[in-house]
């Protein structure tokens, strides 16, 4: 975790995504069609925008390859971030937090393990997902 520089996100929830990675993109349209507050933003991480936030944060867009969440002025990783993130979706996906009883560097492990094979496992896209209007409002792309 990361204390946020002064002149990032105040007011939301970014998500910052591989958006070359299928699995991570069809993840951020599981959370987009959940969160009706639209209490999350959506940056990918090959973004001008995602690049600087990470980089704000101390972390290398070069090498990331775990989601980020940025939340209340900090920056969270791999199962912190989605953990995180699971605990804002309403209904069932609240319960999943209870997955921080299991310490950090055993959830953390198996988090790199897909995260190192996601696009082996998942594959890997060179074009964006056509939005509609109202899904490119929730993304921050410059």
């Amino acid at each position: 975790m990361t204390s946020q520089p002064t002149n990032t996100v105040n007011n939301f929830s970014l998500i910052i995504f591989d958006g070359e990675c299928n699995f991570c993109n069809r993840s951020v349209q599981f959370i987009i069609k959940r969160d009706r507050e639209e209490k999350f933003k959506f940056a990918s991480s090959q973004s001008p925008a995602g690049k600087q936030i990470l980089t704000q944060f101390n972390l290398q867009p070069e090498t990331i390859d775990t989601v980020v969440l940025i939340q209340d002025g900090k920056s969270y990783t791999k199962s912190d971030a989605a953990i995180n993130i699971a605990q804002e979706l309403p209904g069932f996906w609240k319960f999943f937090s209870v997955v921080k009883i299991i310490p950090r560097p055993i959830r953390d492990y198996f988090y790199t393990i897909i995260a190192h094979n996601r696009y082996a496992l998942f594959g890997k896209r060179d074009t964006c997902d056509i939005m509609d209007e109202e899904q490119k409002k929730r993304f921050i792309v410059d």
